[in-house]
């Protein structure tokens, strides 16, 4: 039994959601509605890991993004 069943992040990594949102989005609609440089400049998915796992306003924006087109799924 899950210890968070409700919490739709809970057992996804920070990669798995970059992916999908990059997959969903692209990067510039990304860099669009959050202006962080490793979204703008020279996108990859190495350096929006780097960057969003030492900067927490950034990572839970990016989550908040990804809970949103989860929603807009269903």
């Amino acid at each position: 039994m899950s210890s968070q069943p409700n919490n739709p992040l809970h057992g996804i990594t920070l990669e798995q959601i970059i992916n999908e949102l990059q997959a969903h989005y692209g990067w510039e609609y990304m860099g669009y509605q959050i202006n962080i440089r490793c979204f703008t400049h020279n996108p990859s998915v190495q350096s929006s890991l780097k960057f969003l796992r030492r900067t927490a306003w950034a990572r839970s924006k990016v989550e908040a993004m990804y809970l949103n087109m989860l929603e807009k799924r269903t």
